[in-house]
């Protein structure tokens, strides 16, 4: 962990305050975070009490911060700080809190040792010679010539949404190839759903803990979020039915199959009573299958019981190929779906032609399910050694170890754990990302593929003991 600099001529008080100004700048600290105690900051950065009270006392009069009475000191939103900084002393200003700025957060890199906070499979488990080949026979066709001379069908290429229909046939769900749209990616698709239904000021039900990114991007888009227990067998019907009956949400986002964080899924019971809540209070359930590739085939989904009526699918194959492979696609019921086709017109007009058809090309050809399976043979393995590695190091999973995800309780604040592990080399997904509220706790997801080596581990054994 690097310490401040003794030998230098600016005053501790001011390269500490410059340190965590840096870090609001670069979003590893957003709007609500919570910095570490006096105490925990005089420890990890090798100064005196009085040095952290005089560096915090000068980010709240310049309005970074604030102190709230008995709680500790909170990043301010930037709209909150109209403080001007003393002459000479002015710090750069970060930019606004929002989706993006949390995603920049989320996945900045401070090492190249592999990221535990990280939520895509490691690279070199991706490195397919089969996209490159499909890719190849696609440009070499006559398709090429037709794709880039004029734009692609609006609701995406038709050879693959034929085979996507067949594809979810496969679990159950009846899906004519004329209620598929393609996207960007399943976040475009959830994004092309939230712009149709909702309107700022609308409510919307959203499972917690949940995907960190889902919720800066309701809050981008002015909704009130109701945040929903997420249990081991789905998401708190008795919460779920007292915001139906006092706020009457619009929309619901749920996570069935190896749920983001947990690794939950769906129990039939919970299923069944979710479809009629959505029927009886009049909302619709946003059903993100992102892992369902990963699932077992025995996996159960909203929209298979529901038929796409109060249900819209979602998935993508960004995943498990590529990050950069931003293929996604929703199945909608059949009133909705020209509504949700002139939203991607708005946003995109259409979508990446190419990589559609490459993609029809190696689903029929068995690539995918192939490589699926190998995917879920290395995670399998990857999964059994992080978590021998995580118990060894006196860590609990809060959840039952399944999927990508492990949620872990290491017993200390995880805001302030992962300051000190980024300063060893880390990124870490503390648990207040996957609130609402942002709320401090004890619990991180760490990413099975990216948890194997054993040095993380004792470090971070290392620095939790250092916290207690």
């Amino acid at each position: 962990m690097s310490l401040l600099s003794r030998a230098s001529s600016q005053p501790l008080t001011d390269q500490l305050a410059q340190r965590f100004v840096t870090r609001m700048r670069d979003q590893l600290l957003v709007s609500g975070a919570r910095l570490p105690s006096v105490r925990q900051c005089a420890q990890m950065h090798g100064v005196s009490a009085s040095t952290v009270v005089a560096a915090y006392d000068w980010l709240v009069a310049q309005g970074w911060v604030e102190a709230r009475p008995n709680r500790g000191f909170f990043v301010r939103d930037r709209v909150q700080r109209t403080a001007v900084p003393a002459a000479g002393r002015a710090l750069p200003s970060p930019p606004p809190v929002n989706a993006a700025s949390l995603i920049r957060g989320m996945f900045h890199q401070p090492s190249a040792v592999p990221q535990p906070g990280m939520g895509v499979f490691p690279p070199e488990w991706l490195d397919a010679d089969f996209l490159s080949a499909a890719l190849r026979k696609v440009v070499a066709s006559p398709a090429l010539r037709e794709s880039s001379l004029r734009y692609g069908e609006p609701q995406g290429d038709t050879g693959l949404r034929d085979i996507l229909s067949s594809k979810l046939d496969s679990i159950g769900l009846q899906a004519a190839p004329e209620q598929l749209i393609t996207t960007v990616g399943a976040t475009h698709a959830l994004d092309i759903i939230s712009r149709t239904l909702l309107r700022p000021g609308d409510c919307v039900m959203v499972e917690e803990p949940g995907w960190a990114i889902e919720f800066a991007r309701l809050q981008n888009l002015g909704v009130r979020i109701l945040p929903v227990p997420r249990l081991e067998t789905g998401p708190d019907l008795e919460v779920v039915e007292w915001y139906a009956q006092m706020h009457a949400p619009k929309m619901m986002v749920s996570v069935s199959v190896l749920h983001n964080p947990t690794g939950y899924g769906l129990s039939l019971p919970v299923a069944h009573q979710l479809v009629n809540l959505a029927h009886r209070y009049n909302f619709h359930v946003v059903e993100d299958d992102t892992y369902g590739h990963m699932a077992p085939a025995h996996a159960v989904r909203l929209s298979v019981l529901d038929g796409l009526r109060k249900t819209i699918y979602v998935s993508g194959y960004a995943k498990i190929l590529a990050p950069s492979w931003r293929v996604g696609y929703l199945a909608a019921p059949v009133d909705l779906k020209d509504a949700f086709l002139d939203t991607k017109l708005l946003s995109t007009l259409t979508t990446p032609v190419l990589f559609e058809k490459a993609l029809a090309l190696c689903l029929e050809q068995g690539a995918i399910r192939r490589h699926t399976d190998r995917l879920s043979q290395l995670l399998d393995a990857a999964r059994s050694r992080s978590v021998k590695l995580a118990l060894a190091h006196a860590c609990q999973f809060v959840a039952p170890p399944q999927g990508l995800f492990g949620w872990v309780d290491v017993g200390v604040d995880t805001d302030a754990l992962a300051l000190r592990m980024h300063d060893a080399g880390y990124l870490l997904a503390p648990g207040s990302l996957f609130h609402a509220d942002r709320r401090p706790g004890s619990f991180m997801r760490v990413n099975f593929a990216s948890t194997q080596d054993e040095l993380f581990w004792r470090i971070l054994a290392k620095t939790r003991a250092d916290m207690l």
